[in-house]
């Protein structure tokens, strides 16, 4: 048995050997920079973003219109000393944003009593006594206008 678990530390000291670990390949400094904005005045959809980012340092704001009216600015960075920072500003705006109107409820009489929405689930086995079913459990559904068993 001490020769087999020898052998086999062998194998797996040389199999360990096979697999080098490598460094991850550097691709070079990372840079980009986009922006982009919607101002649709009619839907009151009007935002915007901007961020550039040069190695491992972000920048970049991004400004909203609240559906409260409020101009809402966030400027932000990041950066792997820092972590992620932002810097949030709320101005008033004269901007109105179009808010749905209100949909009108209708009251209708009842022809019939009240009765409870959803029906009675039973759950149930097989009794003990009388016969029992030809195989499994069975359910039994009763509502306020029909009953069902299977």
């Amino acid at each position: 048995m001490g020769k087999i678990s020898y052998l086999l530390c062998i194998g797996l000291a040389m199999i360990g050997t096979v697999w080098a670990i490598e460094a991850e390949p550097d691709y070079g400094p990372v840079a980009y920079e986009f922006h982009w904005s919607v101002n649709d005045e009619h839907t009151g959809d009007i935002k915007s973003q901007k961020e550039q980012r040069k190695d491992d340092k972000v920048v970049g704001q991004y400004t909203i219109i609240d559906s409260d009216g409020y101009l809402r600015t966030v400027d932000y960075t990041s950066d792997a000393h820092n972590g992620f920072n932002a810097i949030v500003n709320r101005t008033p705006t004269d901007i109105k944003i179009p808010q749905p109107e209100p949909k009108k409820l209708i009251a209708t009489k009842l022809a019939a009593p009240v009765l409870p929405l959803a029906p009675l689930v039973h759950y149930a086995r097989p009794s003990l006594k009388g016969p029992a079913p030809a195989h499994g459990n069975y359910v039994s559904v009763s509502g306020p206008t029909a009953q069902y068993k299977y």
